[in-house]
């Protein structure tokens, strides 16, 4: 498949979170368009699973969907961060807790067809009790679910958010289970 190649690129808003541009693009038939290009920066996503086989889940409320979602812990990359610190970073400020260890699930891009945001996901287990330091912005809940609970949370709609739905698949995966069977 044949790329489209970008005659022009428009920056027409820059906001705190995001950035919006207008590209002018030339389509492998040679028709001109325009594409509408959402400028994120990448993020991390972290399946927290504890001693007990428990999932620690965020619970807060989402503006974009205008209401409260139950979500896997996850947040932006800063500049000159690497992905790993983030996820460990981010997980201590949203849950609490420090991941003994870390290990690298895959990762994903949100919605490639307008925004440039990829998603590095982890798996985080041997947790230790540490520090909460959600950003003043951030009213979160931690809500541990029994790991064997979390398949119908999804089929009920309870966890509706790709990057969780992701990351529960992602460590079916990792544990040698067939998430379609």
């Amino acid at each position: 498949m044949r790329e489209e190649r970008t005659l022009e690129s428009k920056r027409i808003y820059e906001g705190r979170q995001v950035k919006l541009r207008l590209d002018t693009v030339v389509l492998p038939s040679g028709r001109k368009t325009t594409r509408e290009v959402v400028e994120h920066v990448d993020c991390v996503a972290v399946v927290a699973i504890d001693s007990e086989d428990n999932v620690l889940l965020v619970r807060q409320f989402r503006k974009p969907a205008e209401r409260v979602l139950l979500e896997i812990p996850a947040g932006g990359i800063e500049p000159g961060e690497q992905p790993i610190q983030c996820a460990l970073r981010e997980l201590e400020e949203e849950t609490g807790y420090i991941a003994g260890k870390l290990e690298r699930l895959g990762g994903f891009y949100s919605s490639p067809g307008f925004c440039t945001e990829y998603l590095y996901l982890f798996l985080a287990t041997e947790l230790q009790q540490g520090r909460r330091g959600a950003k003043e912005d951030e009213i979160i809940e931690v809500v541990p679910i029994p790991l064997a609970e979390i398949a119908n949370l999804i089929s009920s709609g309870e966890i509706c958010d790709a990057k969780s739905i992701a990351g529960f698949f992602a460590l079916l995966r990792y544990r040698g289970a067939n998430p379609f069977a």
